[in-house]
């Protein structure tokens, strides 16, 4: 592993930083958030078409850069930074590479061209509660998690005019917006109990609203408003196969490998945020005064921002390693970043808000974005120990029945 950064890598960076600088500062996200769309249009435009964001992990064949893990994670690291709300996420990150995984080849040439340029944005819905189990983040992803059978979840019924889906899927990254759905289903019954992935198309209209009959999408109101969630019920939904009626498709292993490389994005993200926020709370401390002096000299708060710094850091490394070893096809080195990294984030916007005072937890400063984006993250994507323990368990680190103590 080279542990320098390319030019080109290092150009990602500076060019995002001063632009997000400039359009995604504390208000601009608050006014985004507030939106129908949930995220600013405008600078998804600019992200998607000048810098070419939602492709730049995609092959030039499909109108993407044709980069790896690693600069979607330095990009994610940059709109960590600044909380900017998008749909990079559950477009680029989610949705688009269960595509070009699964897909055929008229699937992917119709729909990743679009993804890139922006034009369309896609949505990964998961039966319930479940994507850090369908993303085989905190256990074995090929459970029921997708109904199994029995009543609930999304089930997938053959018809003579193709697929019907039918259930409800909770906790929808940019459901509310997106103009595609990737919808896990399970199909076969007991006999043969399948989960499949199936395509939503347009579900959307372009004014905003209707979209395919059967779909209703509810926003729902959650901790951490830059980071969008819907509930999507489906009533009897024409749906299409993702990919070819093959016996031998891997959806669990796909699921997956997509969920390793994502949470080495959302690793990067996160530590973005951390590294913001602790700069954040450096420069407070230097200002404000106690006892006639900054409270940033006495030397309890040095330890503490030290220990932060150091937490950061190693996160930051532990990130870094797992963008590279997925774009190098090592497995399972995400969920244990991941999980370093959303703890970083946890302590270090926790200790913002308490040496930030009694400013630190009102809604007129940031430092409370940034607490809730981490404890928003640990919902969806963990918690940290069960990360670390289906980790453990793949690696059968205690497979003769110890316990770590």
């Amino acid at each position: 592993m080279d542990a320098t950064f390319t030019a080109e890598q290092e150009e990602i960076r500076r060019t995002l930083r001063e632009l997000l600088l400039k359009r995604c500062g504390p208000e601009e996200v608050r006014t985004a958030v507030q939106g129908e769309a949930g995220y600013d249009s405008a600078l998804w435009e600019t992200l998607a078409q000048q810098l070419g964001l939602p492709g730049l992990a995609f092959p030039e064949a499909y109108g993407g850069v044709g980069c790896s893990v690693t600069e979607q994670a330095l990009a994610s690291e940059e709109l960590g930074r600044s909380l900017a709300p998008s749909p990079l996420l559950a477009t680029a990150v989610l949705g688009a590479p269960l595509l070009l995984a699964l897909g055929s080849e008229d699937q992917r040439a119709a729909l990743l061209p679009r993804i890139a340029s922006g034009e369309l944005t896609a949505a990964l819905a998961v039966p319930g509660a479940s994507l850090t189990t369908a993303l085989g983040l905190t256990g074995d992803n090929r459970g029921d998690w997708a109904g199994g059978g029995r009543a609930g979840g999304v089930q997938a019924r053959r018809t003579d005019d193709g697929w019907r889906l039918y259930g409800q899927a909770d906790q929808v990254l940019d459901g509310h917006s997106a103009g595609l759905l990737l919808v896990a289903a399970h199909t076969g019954g007991f006999a043969r109990s399948r989960t499949l992935l199936f395509l939503v198309r347009d579900s959307l209209g372009r004014d905003g609203s209707g979209g395919s009959a059967g779909v209703t999408r509810i926003r729902l109101t959650s901790l951490d408003e830059t980071r969008s969630q819907a509930r999507i019920q489906l009533r009897d939904v024409e749906a299409e196969l993702l990919g070819e009626e093959d016996e031998s498709s891997d959806v669990a292993g796909a699921l997956a490998s997509v969920g390793d490389s994502a949470a080495a994005v959302l690793a990067a993200e996160a530590v973005g945020a951390a590294d913001r926020v602790l700069e954040r709370t450096v420069e407070y401390v230097k200002q404000r005064e106690q006892f006639g002096r900054a409270i940033g000299s006495f030397q309890a708060v040095k330890h503490r921002l030290a220990d932060l710094y150091v937490q950061v850091q190693a996160a930051r490394s532990a990130a870094y390693y797992a963008a590279w070893a997925t774009g190098a096809g090592e497995e399972r080195v995400g969920g244990l970043a991941l999980a370093q990294a959303l703890e970083a984030l946890r302590i270090t916007s926790s200790e913002a808000v308490q040496l930030h005072g009694g400013i630190g937890f009102t809604w007129e400063h940031e430092a409370h974005l940034y607490f809730k984006r981490a404890a928003g993250d640990e919902l969806l994507f963990g918690p940290v120990h069960r990360l670390r323990e289906h980790a453990a368990d793949a690696a059968r680190l205690f497979g003769g029945g110890e316990v770590a103590v």
